[in-house]
């Protein structure tokens, strides 16, 4: 059943979802090849195909927001370049807390992104054209594939009113009317709620809201149905 709902989506958004990842990763290799030659210039930006996958497939959700794809790159090359060169001796140690204090900084700043570990994990295991930039790793090449593909995920997505990114940018266009005699899960509720998960959910509130309102509507369609049916039966 879980697997059957999260893949509930249409052929069309299928192939929108495959564009976009075509289009953003295009711009993204294209202007890192201005920064880094060679193979380490392909390597720098293998993070930024999971990100693409977050932002051209899952762009309502709450990993693929700028801040977590902003924060959650940045925090991670900044942890990244420290570990390797704290304990660039041990690369296997430097490595693993990379990825493990990344994750950390992540929650810490409210930017938990998936990909930043693997950024975290190239600046230590990207070798020498890597470790040469230092500090610089955040700037370029990853704050400038951040902006390419974040810019990229906006005006690509604009055209599609039901991709809303960023999606504090925009509004529902065609709000769903709740049933009668039942109302929105208070935010209260759904904080305590998420509270009793203890674990973190890749939605945003108003998606949780509009998938309620669509569910309690769908669920007062068979219900209209049977009681109009006798009286069509008595003409």
């Amino acid at each position: 059943m879980v697997r059957k709902l999260a893949y509930s989506v249409s052929e069309r958004e299928h192939w929108i979802s495959a564009a976009g990842g075509l289009v953003g990763i295009l711009a993204v290799l294209w202007s890192s090849h201005f920064w880094i030659d060679g193979h380490g210039g392909v390597l720098a930006i293998a993070s930024m195909g999971a990100s693409a996958v977050l932002l051209f497939a899952a762009p309502h959700g709450a990993l693929s927001q700028p801040w977590p794809v902003l924060g959650g790159h940045l925090v991670s090359a900044l942890v990244g370049v420290t570990c390797a060169r704290w304990f660039g001796g041990e690369p296997m140690l430097a490595a693993s807390l990379a990825v493990a204090l990344s994750i950390a900084a992540m929650y810490g700043l409210r930017c938990l992104h998936p990909p930043g570990g693997a950024t975290a994990l190239f600046a230590v295991l990207g070798g020498d054209s890597v470790h040469a930039l230092g500090y610089g790793y955040l700037f370029s090449p990853v704050l400038l594939n951040i902006v390419v593909l974040v810019t990229v995920a906006v005006l690509f997505n604009y055209p599609f009113a039901w991709r809303r990114y960023p999606q504090s940018w925009h509004r529902r266009t065609q709000p769903v009317v709740m049933p009668a005699e039942k109302s929105m899960i208070p935010h209260s509720s759904l904080v305590y709620a998420l509270s009793q998960i203890d674990t973190f959910v890749d939605i945003s509130e108003d998606d949780l809201q509009r998938i309620y309102a669509l569910a309690l509507g769908e669920q007062a369609q068979p219900t209209h149905q049977a009681t109009s049916q006798p009286a069509e039966s008595l003409r």
